[in-house]
């Protein structure tokens, strides 16, 4: 459940149109609900503005689509992240509408209300084509819960140019997400020649001394240009959150 359907049952009531108890009975039934092998927090729209996310890996797909029915049967839609082939397959099967992101791994179902757009946009930025499934699941779920997105991809320090040639798109963003594995110094770059916030994603892109990610997250906290913020490894849902929250301060 989201604020908007809050403030139209409180509508209904204030016109006489739906009584009181109704409405609480309402109200109840988006609690936590229970199931042998989760807790679904449907409240969690009401405090931040979006529904639980579901994350795929360690459920079986039979458990995926059970959360995912229960969340969509409420009209908060879903959006679930990190979901294999068997889980896109079958999320597909029972929601025709969902939209597949395959290279992200995720699966959209948008719910019976739009979330509340935020300001400005988030610019996703990726250092080459091999951040690519970060920087989808980022795009999916900024776009999910309320964001403008655009994206810039493969303008990498290897060829920096790529980037510069593109500094009217960097000016115009309201939060902008780096992607980047290896030496991750895309995140370095971007932070000195932007004003708004930059949040940084290394990716475990890169051979053996990249160490699955750890050389461009040690690169990114260590950054020179002030006020990058780090998220974990490939996390790129997090970061997508963590825009969010920005835009819609």
């Amino acid at each position: 459940m989201i604020r908007d359907r809050v403030q139209a049952l409180l509508r209904q009531v204030a016109e006489g149109s739906l009584a009181v108890e109704a409405a609480i009975d309402s109200l109840s039934f988006d609690a936590v609900e229970s199931l042998p092998f989760a807790s679904i927090d449907h409240h969690r729209a009401l405090r931040q503005g979006y529904p639980e996310v579901v994350y795929a890996p360690g459920k079986t797909p039979d458990q995926v689509v059970a959360i995912a029915e229960r969340l969509a049967d409420r009209g908060d839609g879903f959006l679930v992240t990190r979901a294999d082939g068997t889980v896109r397959s079958m999320l597909s099967d029972h929601f025709p509408a969902a939209s597949i992101n395959a290279i992200g791994r995720t699966v959209h179902h948008a719910g019976s209300v739009a979330p509340k757009l935020g300001k400005g946009t988030v610019l996703i930025i990726t250092a080459g084509t091999s951040d690519l499934p970060v920087a989808e699941e980022a795009a999916v779920t900024a776009a999910a819960v309320g964001n403008r997105v655009e994206r810039l991809t493969d303008v990498g320090v290897a060829g920096i140019h790529r980037l510069l040639a593109r500094q009217e798109l960097l000016a115009t963003a309201g939060v902008v997400i780096v992607c980047a594995g290896m030496d991750g110094a895309l995140a370095s770059v971007v932070g000195g020649l932007v004003r708004c916030p930059v949040i940084a994603v290394p990716t475990s892109v890169g051979y053996g001394a990249a160490f699955g990610g750890v050389s461009a997250l040690l690169a990114m906290l260590n950054s020179c240009a002030a006020g990058v913020t780090v998220v974990n490894i490939d996390n790129g849902f997090g970061a997508a959150m963590a825009a969010s929250r920005i835009t819609h301060s």
